[in-house]
């Protein structure tokens, strides 16, 4: 019984060739099938880390462009974040508007988180009205509409009405099924290991 001979690389080279070439032509196919150009709803949701991250992410590439960003964070403090101070360089390519009180575990006042979360709500529709805007960001809005701290119907309806060409991106935990639905984009980051489980706490660069 004679052993079989192992190809040679020049082979082996050939068929991975071949092999590439028509994933290629499938995927090019693919491409030019996708033909609409639209303003974009993004929902970052679940219980893993990096929602507002990738968002930033988002802020971060529309500003290379020389697009228009602006943010709105609801819940959260004014916190001195990296996020912000990188973002805030671009001057008037970029308005960020921190008008959370905090979260509603450390406020413990839902008359107060209300009324921040509405005067966060007004910055972001005069946002989502404005067509020089190419992006808003909206961090933890998930956070307020899970509370009912707004109305829901209010903001759909806000999405709806934006200028077409204008990309929205939510995040926070537990979002809504009708955001879901309306979304165009819906990630959800899955939780598999975290370091605050082992007693490590929020850094600078990391969570902040």
């Amino acid at each position: 019984m004679t052993s079989a001979v192992p190809p040679s690389p020049e082979s082996e080279a050939a068929r991975h060739r071949e092999k590439m070439q028509k994933r290629k032509a499938v995927q090019d196919q693919e491409v030019a099938g996708k033909q609409i150009e639209k303003g974009l709803l993004m929902v970052h949701t679940g219980p893993g880390k990096g929602k507002s991250t990738a968002a930033f992410g988002l802020a971060l590439r529309t500003v290379g462009y020389g697009r228009r960003v602006v943010v709105v964070q609801f819940i959260k403090g004014a916190w001195d974040t990296g996020e912000r101070r990188a973002l805030e360089r671009f001057g008037d390519l970029v308005a960020f508007h921190a008008l959370g009180e905090g979260f509603t575990w450390e406020t413990q006042d839902r008359a107060r988180d209300i009324a921040a979360c509405q005067q966060a709500w007004a910055v972001a529709k005069e946002a989502l009205s404005r067509p020089d805007v190419a992006l808003v960001v909206l961090d933890e809005l998930n956070i307020a509409l899970r509370y009912d701290y707004l109305p829901l119907s209010d903001v759909l309806a806000a999405f709806t009405a934006r200028p077409p060409g204008q990309h929205v991106v939510v995040t926070g935990r537990n979002a809504k099924p009708e955001l879901i639905e309306a979304a165009d984009l819906v990630t959800e980051m899955a939780l598999v290991k975290h370091h605050f489980r082992d007693g490590v706490r929020a850094q600078q660069g990391v969570e902040f």
